[in-house]
């Protein structure tokens, strides 16, 4: 669920108290640990901490009005969730990060970038912290580009706006037996 928040005092405050404790615990965590050049602000109705056009004009490849985003924080309706795209973009660093996270003996509810809990007591904070910090903005640029250029290079399918129509098995067979 998306927060029409304009900043992030106002979604801060929009929260059920638990769950703002919660997020801006894990918030406090990601502001220590976030590497020069990154800022947060409000990014798809979620915290956001991302690449300021400043840095990286060329912006979001899906929506180039955005910056790059880096990670977000989320209350979503059954659960809250971090967003790592430091992590989704780098099979290295999703590896350590799940390695680092199970060895806390917390369970991990992870998707492709998305870390889902339902309490701050179900993260590790150092971990978070750490995988925050290991990610330099010149990295993850470089790391972007490099991602968004050999995904061009490959060569893309056709497709068709208009499907071939399908002959049915019938009309197969009579032309078939005209022949």
């Amino acid at each position: 669920m998306q927060s029409k928040a304009q900043t992030v005092a106002q979604y801060l405050a929009e929260l059920p108290e638990e769950r703002r404790a919660a997020i801006s615990k894990i918030r406090d965590v990601i502001r220590k640990s976030l590497p020069k050049g990154y800022e947060e602000g409000m990014q798809y109705g979620m915290i956001g901490y991302f690449v300021p056009h400043s840095i990286f004009p060329d912006g979001y490849h899906c929506d180039p009005k955005q910056p790059l985003p880096f990670a977000s924080l989320a209350s979503q309706k059954n659960h809250m969730a971090l967003y790592l795209m430091c992590i989704y973009g780098s099979e290295s660093h999703k590896a350590w990060f799940k390695e680092a996270w199970e060895k806390t003996g917390k369970k991990l509810d992870m998707g492709k970038s998305c870390v889902r809990f339902k309490e701050l007591e179900d993260v590790p904070l150092t971990v978070v912290g750490q995988a925050i910090k290991k990610v330099s903005v010149k990295k993850y640029v470089e790391s972007y580009q490099a991602t968004r250029d050999s995904a061009g290079s490959k060569p893309k399918k056709k497709v068709s706006k208009k499907a071939a129509p399908r002959r049915s098995a019938k009309k197969t067979k009579k032309k078939a037996s005209r022949r």
